[in-house]
């Protein structure tokens, strides 16, 4: 009998012992953290309610998690709104907010302001940018900063999933691929989507003729061909992101692994990325935290939650997550967890220069209302940028049908919208932005206008926005030649030339 316990005793210690040399055990007691990170998209998730995409993976995630409704990017393009949320800092305090700033010079990030991966190396954390998995693609690699001198932002800045450290947590991102490149290379990403689709057959694409464009856009072949083309390049997405989710959970992983998806901003569209309005800076996110920890307050899984959240929140609370103590001054507040602050009442957001596209535009949100303060003169949604003249084929279709007098309606209106400007938007009725409210009488609008007026200034005022600093010609300039050798210069644009 004795024999047989000390055998039954060992056995069990072998057990534990096997348990914990598997690769998925983890030999430490803070979580892992894995950031998914779509490009440029909006709520066009099946579990957000979009038709004609196929989001499988991002959906369970959801269920098992909590879904976000009020998510907003503090810029509606990539590098500014990277430059934030991977350090907590609005971009327009750390003069990171024109598009693809200080790449060439001396830059450094002010005394306090660091990127999250520092901080989590100094912690303890392996960094990873993951790429590929068992040699397949799952993500790009992706940085797109305006801050390129502060050192090596990842330890394994090209990784392969075979080489993920084991010895300490990690802190892992993997930056999607198809809703970004989709629009540079369209037959190679058709050809992509057509392989995977043969791999699951019940998958449907969406098609031109199913699809429903935003109603600022004009009915046009084109305009559906592309909105079907970023839908389907959603439900790519969603398939890479799938690959590494199910290794998390082949390996043992996924139950000490905090998982964080969200869109670094908004839809890949003409109005989308590189507006102020919600279709480019309103972004999905989806969390669920590992079961063997124990939940944050504010976080019951399965739930959806409609508080105001700032991409930088998802800095501060990654850092928490981690055991980071935040640093002084972040803009970035944590919304899970004992140390959550009371919700937002707003959230902001800026765009400036965008490549050669010299604009300055402010944005606040309340629950509700949405309000929009252009500062630049001048033509806004119609104003060259040459990336976006070459890419996205709806602009020039609505360029040819106002100079036909075919464009009436809303698109017609976008087209002719100039600055200097206001803008109000009842985002629960009004959810495509088209009724603007800042020239009502009713007294609600009236009251929300200045509101969201006071609210604005008072955030510009207090985190010091360098919008107002111009940048030199010469820097402008060259910028300028750059976007022509890359993408051209369409004829119309030429003709104004002097």
């Amino acid at each position: 009998m004795r024999r047989r316990i000390q055998l039954r005793l060992i056995l069990v210690v072998a057990s534990v012992w096997l348990a914990s040399a598997h690769l998925g055990a983890r030999p430490h007691s803070r979580p892992n953290i894995l950031w998914l990170v779509g490009e440029n998209l909006s709520h066009d998730l099946a579990c957000y309610g979009a038709a004609n995409v196929v989001t499988p993976h991002l959906d369970r995630l959801a269920r098992d998690g909590v879904r976000y409704t009020r998510v907003f990017a503090t810029n509606p393009a990539c590098a500014p709104s990277r430059s934030a949320f991977f350090t907590g800092w609005y971009q327009t305090s750390t003069d990171l907010h024109p598009m693809r700033a200080h790449r060439d010079d001396d830059y450094r990030l002010p005394p306090g302001v660091r990127s999250i991966t520092h901080r989590l190396r100094d912690a303890g954390y392996a960094t990873v940018n993951l790429r590929t998995i068992d040699g397949e693609r799952v993500g790009t690699g992706k940085l797109d900063l305006n801050f390129v001198n502060e050192g090596a932002l990842y330890d394994h800045p090209a990784a392969e999933w075979a080489t993920l450290p084991r010895d300490r947590p990690f802190f892992m991102v993997v930056n999607a691929e198809e809703s970004e490149y989709d629009i540079y290379d369209r037959q190679s990403a058709a050809k992509s989507r057509v392989e995977w689709v043969g791999e699951a057959e019940h998958v449907q694409h969406a098609q031109p003729d199913r699809v429903r464009p935003p109603p600022y856009y004009p009915d046009h072949p084109v305009v559906r061909e592309e909105w079907a083309r970023y839908l389907n390049s959603v439900s790519g997405m969603d398939r890479r992101f799938g690959r590494v989710l199910e290794r998390l959970e082949r390996e043992g992983l996924a139950d000490d692994t905090v998982v964080i998806f969200f869109g670094d901003n908004g839809r890949l569209e003409p109005r989308g990325i590189h507006w102020c309005y919600d279709s480019g800076l309103r972004v999905p996110m989806i969390i669920r935290w590992p079961k063997n920890m124990t939940p944050p307050d504010h976080y019951q899984p399965g739930t959806v939650d409609g508080r105001l959240i700032s991409l930088i929140d998802v800095t501060a609370t990654t850092l928490v997550a981690a055991g980071v103590p935040l640093p002084l001054l972040m803009h970035g507040r944590t919304f899970l967890g004992a140390e959550a602050g009371p919700p937002r009442r707003f959230v902001f957001a800026a765009r400036d220069r965008i490549d050669e596209t010299v604009q300055r535009i402010r944005s606040v949100h309340d629950e509700r209302f949405h309000y929009i303060r252009t500062f630049s003169k001048g033509p806004t949604f119609s104003s060259l940028n040459r990336y976006k003249e070459k890419c996205f084929l709806i602009l020039p279709v609505m360029r040819r049908l106002q100079a036909e007098g075919r464009l009436t309606g809303p698109p017609l209106e976008l087209m002719e919208r100039a600055g200097p400007l206001e803008e109000l938007y009842d985002t629960e009725a009004d959810p495509d932005e088209i009724h603007n409210l800042a020239v009502s009488a009713h007294p609600d609008h009236r009251a929300a206008l200045e509101r969201l007026r006071a609210a604005l200034d008072t955030w510009m005022a207090e985190t010091g926005d360098r919008g107002g600093v111009v940048e030199s010609a010469d820097e402008l300039e060259r910028i300028t030649a750059e976007m022509d050798r890359w993408f051209g210069t369409p004829s119309w644009a030429r003709a104004l030339q002097p």
